[in-house]
């Protein structure tokens, strides 16, 4: 926990704020005791969101399905204020450890009976989460707090406030809501979310907790391979006990439709008594011991009214928390993630793995690529940076000789294709690529695993691409889970057209939305609506939409889009028509920014789109 900011207030709503626990896309975070002495963690929303009425209306939606969820295996909501300037959400205090803290810092893997209470209990958080009209969206260990009584779930459900902008698993703001090894493949593919991608998450969540590893991995040995392996590839169930394996399986099953529902998880799961070993138990207790002595320490401070949120005259408001700081030292292990998510603990590969032999945690895996060629690299195979006809991205990750240790992104005009490909030599100079396989394909069935490919290293952000007699420049592109720059993000509007009828303009309208997420995901939603015209040409009154998504290719020298991809639900076979891919490029127009779409498929006059 940090101490409040001069510019921070002393308190919101009935809660007297005790001290920062961090800052998000949605808003700051603040640990706070309420007037009766109940610690609690107050969400404040950004200033900016607070401005968009939109936002503010799914917001108070979202409280307020947060509170009929009413506590049950979650922390409940204590308060909240939708209609201040800056809206704000209280959180109760969960007593408890992380599954996190308690498998990779403390005991180590739980036993085969405590990871089926661990799934009953969270299946039936689940359940009243999911009847309140809400998912999660980021069921990891680390917001799973381990109590006496049972499981809590913690910081859920008000990430899709930010829904106003994106219908899937991304936010408006910049953040993708989910954590690489604990996500869905819904949730890779940013495709709209159901109750189902939390069932999935809670099988990752489970065989975390019985082997102490995620079993897609960890993003440690590369976001966008970690993710690649949640679409595509088979749970690592190495370890997990053959008790355990039926339960995990039906949870990890790629097909939403295939996962049990957590209603009937809990139908089907017997809770032992006690639901957790002993060993663990006494932890709680020396837990709930330790907050209990740091509250009682924190409430020595004077109270502030409620009412009045300056600091008190004379006394400046860092020199009263000098004190507090250190009373809470203690307890902020436990507080930390009751709102936030806390930042993954260790070092480099190491973060997150179970107990091995290097100080309680696995040693990092082997590899032979040097450091120098890890990350994502782009560049232009045909055409120019100006003018891109055909683009390549590789984003390299760690591994040995014969692993798949490399995703390729490859779009033309008519298509995008991504793989994997595998590691046949490294060196400090080169990295050689040889077989490959196709995971995406737009459109379906077109594209053909890559060729050969050979890196070569030529600065520390240069290096010469080459496959059989073509040859390229790939410079380091962004990687992860955020790289579209904040420029491009949200909705665009086109430009009317020069020569439209004044009188018909309102009834072409063409939109496009751009979200945060990786390469490889559909990030970009345009939605176009015209109006028919009759056997003559002349209009008629009816309309017709053509919606499609398309996905992310490559940022690079511009955003890179493959080929769009129809909505069934919103596309008129008889007039509507796909576009292939695109390159997206912000410019300036009379001192104002203009999102303009470029084709990739021969010279044409531009989309030009501004800010609704």
């Amino acid at each position: 926990m940090d101490p409040l900011n001069p510019e921070d207030p002393v308190a919101i709503g009935p809660f007297r704020l005790l001290g920062r626990l961090g800052v998000g896309g949605m808003g700051r975070v603040f640990l706070a005791r309420s007037t009766g002495g109940r610690t609690v963690a107050v969400k404040v929303v950004h200033a900016e969101l607070a401005e968009q009425d939109e936002f503010r209306r799914r917001f108070t939606r979202e409280v307020a399905a947060l509170e009929r969820v009413g506590g049950t295996g979650t922390a409940p909501v204590l308060g909240s204020d939708t209609a201040a300037e800056a809206p704000w959400v209280a959180i109760g205090y969960v007593p408890g450890p992380s599954l996190r803290t308690v498998v990779a810092d403390e005991s180590g893997p739980l036993p085969p009976p405590s990871v089926r209470a661990l799934a009953a209990g969270l299946a039936r958080a689940l359940t009243h989460i999911h009847a309140a009209g809400l998912v999660h969206r980021d069921l990891k260990p680390s917001n799973v707090l381990l109590t006496v009584d049972g499981p809590q779930i913690i910081d859920f459900g008000i990430a899709r406030a930010v829904d106003t902008i994106t219908d899937g698993g991304l936010t408006s703001t910049g953040a993708v809501v989910g954590s690489p090894g604990f996500m869905s493949p819904e949730q890779v593919r940013g495709e709209r979310l159901t109750p189902a991608s939390d069932v999935f998450c809670l099988g990752s969540v489970l065989v975390y907790a019985a082997t102490g590893r995620a079993p897609f991995g960890t993003a440690d040995s590369g976001v966008h391979a970690t993710m690649f392996r949640i679409a595509h590839d088979e749970p690592d169930l190495t370890g997990l006990p053959p008790e355990l394996a039926g339960l995990a399986r039906a949870c990890l099953a790629k097909d939403p439709a295939d996962r049990p529902s957590a209603e009937e998880l809990v139908g089907t799961l017997v809770v032992p008594e006690p639901w957790l070993p002993a060993e663990v138990l006494a932890r709680l207790g020396r837990h709930a011991a330790r907050a209990l002595e740091a509250e009682g320490a924190a409430t020595a401070r004077p109270e502030i009214p409620a009412a009045d949120p300056g600091p008190e005259p004379g006394r400046p408001r860092r020199k009263r928390l000098v004190a507090l700081t250190a009373a809470l030292a203690v307890a902020v292990a436990s507080l930390a993630y009751v709102f936030w998510p806390d930042p993954t603990t260790g070092i480099d590969e190491q973060k997150n793995r179970p107990r091995g032999t290097t100080d309680g945690v696995a040693a990092r895996p082997a590899g032979i690529v040097p450091g120098a060629f890890l990350g994502a690299w782009e560049g232009v195979l045909k055409g120019s940076a100006e003018v891109p006809y055909e683009t390549a991205r590789i984003e390299i990750t760690q591994g040995a000789a014969g692993s798949k240790a490399a995703v390729y992104v490859m779009v033309t005009g008519e298509k995008l294709c991504m793989g994997r490909s595998v590691l046949v030599s490294a060196n400090q100079d080169k990295v050689v690529l040889g077989e490959a396989d196709v995971t995406t394909s737009v459109p379906a069935g077109r594209c053909t695993p890559a060729a050969r490919q050979t890196l070569t290293l030529r600065g520390s952000n240069v290096l010469e691409w080459s496959s059989g007699t073509v040859k390229a420049t790939f410079r380091k592109a962004r990687t992860g889970t955020d790289v579209v720059p904040a420029a491009f993000l949200g909705r665009w509007k086109q430009v009317p057209l020069a020569g439209t009828a004044s009188a018909d303009a309102d009834r072409y309208d063409y939109r496009l939305t751009i979200t945060q997420g990786p390469v490889g995901a559909q990030l970009v939603r345009l939605e176009q609506s015209n109006p028919r015209t009759d056997s003559e040409g002349n209009l008629t009154g009816e309309s017709y939409a053509c919606h499609t998504t398309a996905v992310l290719g490559g940022t690079s020298p511009y955003l890179i889009l493959g080929p769009e991809i129809r909505d069934p639900e919103n596309w008129d076979a008889k007039d509507c028509a796909e576009n292939g891919a695109s390159n997206l490029r912000i410019e300036r127009v009379d001192g104002k920014e203009r999102l303009f779409v470029y084709s990739m498929q021969g010279d044409s006059e531009p989309g030009e789109f501004a800010r609704p």
